[in-house]
């Protein structure tokens, strides 16, 4: 069900699956250490260097969904992933990634079903394109299966100064904070109400804001309370909470049309 084969050229055919071997998950690993330890500087107690994977200790537990181009050589089709935790797997691991920076506790006090998405990333010469779509198409796919009610999980902005982003974060939080009983806080804490509601310039903010979380915006998510500066990603992360009812019939339309792109 989480196959999705498309063309957009001559040369380029994607399609979507859950990974399935720890082969697949080490392509995985190695898409991310390209983008997020050599494109974008992070590092991490488990980054394999040497084989070139940024690794953690949730991989072997979590789903990963993995966007492919089988017109790329063997090895090295992987050009887009999302990493997928259920309740379930969050008990066998401990918990979820997210709450090692936020208080996740009105989350799972909801009594609705959560998936937690992160690990987010595309091959550059994948940006822009087809396969976020069809990335997203494959997720609608997986949260009706599962009967997913809520998605959450930690977007970050490519920087560790919050003043630097005072105005996409004052914008997220005037406009976009979720409500107290599926709000998540975080557990060092920096204030995101930087500008005062009426002081911040929106077109600006927009701008400035990482293309992930404006889609996210898009769909109807939500912010928690505070953001947290990872040093080790060297970001500051911002926990995105979506319920699945809030999203809007034309967004969730367009996303269905990716199985079809």
């Amino acid at each position: 069900m989480l196959t999705n084969p498309t063309s957009t050229g001559s040369q380029i055919q994607l399609s979507t699956r859950l990974a399935q071997t720890a082969a697949d998950r080490a392509a995985a690993q190695r898409l991310r250490y390209q983008v997020f330890v050599a494109e974008l500087g992070a590092t991490g107690p488990m980054v394999d260097h040497a084989d070139g994977r940024e690794v953690d200790h949730l991989d072997d537990i979590a789903d990963h969904l993995l966007l492919e181009d089988a017109s790329r050589p063997e090895g090295d089709r992987v050009v887009g992933v999302y990493r997928l935790m259920n309740a379930a797997q969050a008990a066998g691991a401990g918990g979820f990634y997210s709450a090692t920076e936020f208080d996740i506790s009105p989350l799972l006090a909801s009594g609705k079903s959560l998936l937690e998405l992160g690990r987010s990333c595309l091959h550059p010469d994948y940006r822009g394109g087809a396969g976020i779509f069809m990335m997203w198409a494959a997720l609608a796919d997986l949260i009706a299966e599962q009967g997913i009610e809520v998605l959450f999980g930690t977007a970050s902005f490519q920087t560790t100064d919050p003043l630097s982003i005072a105005g996409p974060l004052s914008l997220l939080a005037s406009r976009h904070s979720a409500p107290p009983d599926l709000t998540a806080r975080s557990m060092a804490y920096h204030p995101m109400d930087l500008i005062p509601a009426d002081q911040v310039d929106r077109k600006a903010a927009l701008l400035d804001m990482p293309p992930l979380i404006k889609a996210y915006l898009r769909l109807g998510g939500m912010v928690g309370d505070g953001a947290f500066i990872d040093q080790a990603f060297g970001c500051i992360d911002i926990c995105m909470i979506l319920e699945i009812a809030r999203i809007p019939a034309s967004q969730r339309a367009m996303y269905e049309r990716g199985r079809a792109l």
